[in-house]
């Protein structure tokens, strides 16, 4: 279904009535499903934001850069928090790689009696002053390196003396050779660290990184260095690590990470959009009843002004008009009769007109829809006899016509929708009236439609008549439009325009049924 806007009027190209409901059939004559031109939303429509009169849309924007915003800061977001897991979850490894090192000497060291096994990994420190013997100590110390060597997901591992000499590793040809250009192994003999941690690749300076298994992916690089009884760093262990299931760990991590703060950004900018989307209706709804009221004062003036510039002028055309009905003449007494009736419903029009300059409160009294139309259309039976207008009207059908609201402004719709038929029609034609019961039980519609020998009006004419409900005029309707809106508003109704292709045009109208009386 296509929907355009007009002013904040919905225009359909599909023959459904507001509010999802089926219209209760067209009038007799209609052919098909016409499309239709809602006029007045019922009250439990909901109504569309319209576009702001400056040009300033103000839901588009705020969906635009509140998306630009909300992205960027959910990035980072997540950044930061992916990275602070990757690095808590390293460094608690390297604090248990480290812990496990120190373990291992502790434990070989209580073997031997040793305060600490640290300063006689160096087999080039003789044990003798420390009461030791050399074969214990190198047992140990093999025992040591032993369970250095059974470290899980090691890649390498290598102990330093802190000339830089490798003193033992896991490939036995890295062991005697010194280590130069090492700044991490210097600033863990320098800087007493518990556990030096450092991310590491394979850098072609070196040398020490000659591994005995080859890694896979991505490797770790620790530095766990070991402070002997003085408190000073003597040794440090070097271990290469691939930890497959601690990297597993860490990207299942960042994958949460990643996926709450999305879905964390996403509530965020719907939940904003929400809020900016009702505050941009309401300002919208309340923008259109300023306008609304605007207009509203503005033909309360016209009116004003037109009945007091008619009052007069209409007394005399009736005086005038009366004085030649005393002619013997039949048919200048006829005519003189017709202008008198003609005068009398123009001066009640423009009495009842006064009405739109009030606002539409107070208790609806119950509407007689049958006596009021019949009123109607005997004043508009001249015309439709000078136009050959043929009228279908059958008004003995059994509906119920109490319907909620004014007479007064009853009477100004039906006379609106009656005058755009009748201009509709210069060339004679057909108009049909039907009351018929809608699909809500509580409803009422009245069917007018028409049919020329040009066929029914053209969407132009549509758009038109849409565009006045704003505005307060258009072709055809005039300044009744703005009543008939008015009138079916207050009788809790709406009006559709409906044009089929080959049954010219038909506007519909829906009323309220009035409660019974008790």
């Amino acid at each position: 279904m296509r929907v355009e806007q007009f002013a904040g009027v919905a225009v359909h190209d599909a023959g459904v009535a507001p509010g999802g409901r089926t219209p209760a059939g067209p009038a007799p004559g209609a052919a098909g499903a016409p499309p239709s031109v809602l006029l007045t939303a019922p009250p439990s429509a909901p109504e569309r934001p319209a576009r702001a009169v400056l040009g300033f849309d103000l839901l588009r924007w705020f969906s635009i850069i509140s998306l630009l915003a909300v992205i960027p800061v959910a990035v980072l977001i997540g950044a930061v928090v992916s990275h602070f897991i990757t690095r808590q979850a390293l460094h608690r490894d390297a604090s248990l790689t480290a812990q496990f090192v120190i373990n291992c000497l502790a434990v070989e060291a209580a073997q031997v009696g040793a305060v600490s096994l640290v300063p006689f990994l160096d087999p080039r420190i003789d044990s003798w002053p420390a009461g030791l013997s050399p074969q214990d100590v190198a047992h140990a110390r093999l025992q040591a390196y032993e369970h250095l060597e059974a470290l899980p997901d090691a890649l390498l591992v290598n102990v330093y003396a802190p000339d830089g000499r490798v003193l033992w590793s896991t490939n036995p040809t890295l062991v005697g050779e010194v280590v130069k250009d090492n700044d991490e192994l210097k600033q863990a003999f320098r800087l007493h660290p518990d556990a030096a941690l450092h991310h590491a690749t394979r850098s072609p300076g070196r040398a020490e990184q000659r591994f005995v298994v080859e890694p896979q992916e991505f490797f770790i690089e620790n530095y766990v260095p070991l402070a002997g009884p003085d408190g000073r760093v003597q040794a440090v262990v070097e271990v290469y690590k691939e930890p497959g299931h601690l990297m597993n760990s860490i990207r299942s991590g960042q994958s949460l990470v990643w996926w709450t703060t999305l879905a964390g950004g996403v509530v965020i900018y719907l939940a904003l959009f929400g809020i900016v989307r009702r505050a941009s209706r309401a300002m919208h709804q309340q923008q259109s009843q300023l306008v609304q009221a605007q207009t509203q004062v503005f033909a309360g003036e016209m009116a004003r002004a037109l009945a007091h510039s008619l009052r007069n002028p209409l007394g005399s055309v009736r005086s005038s008009a009366e004085l030649a009905g005393c002619s013997d003449d039949a048919a200048v007494c006829k005519h003189a009769q017709d202008i008198v009736t003609q005068v009398d419903f123009l001066s009640q029009w423009v009495r009842e007109m006064l009405l739109y300059s009030h606002a539409a409160g107070g208790e609806c009294e119950p509407v007689d829809l049958c006596g009021v139309l019949a009123g109607v259309l005997a004043s508009f039976q001249p015309t439709f006899e000078r136009a050959r207008i043929a009228l279908r009207w059958p008004a003995g059908q059994a509906v119920q016509a109490r319907v909620q609201g004014s007479t007064a402004l009853a009477r100004q719709a039906l006379h609106s929708v009656i005058s755009h038929a009748v201009e509709s029609l210069p060339a004679g034609g057909e108009l049909r009236l039907a009351l018929c019961n809608a699909a809500d039980p509580q409803a009422l519609d009245l069917v007018v439609s028409h049919r020329g020998p040009c066929g029914g009006g053209a969407a132009a004419q549509q758009a038109s008549a849409a565009r006045a409900l704003q505005l307060g005029a258009s072709p055809g309707f005039g300044a009744g439009l703005p009543i008939l809106n008015r009138a079916m508003e207050r009788f809790g109704g709406f009006v559709a325009l409906e044009r089929g292709r080959d049954a010219g045009t038909q506007v519909r109208l829906r009323f309220r049924v009035a409660a019974p009386q008790a």
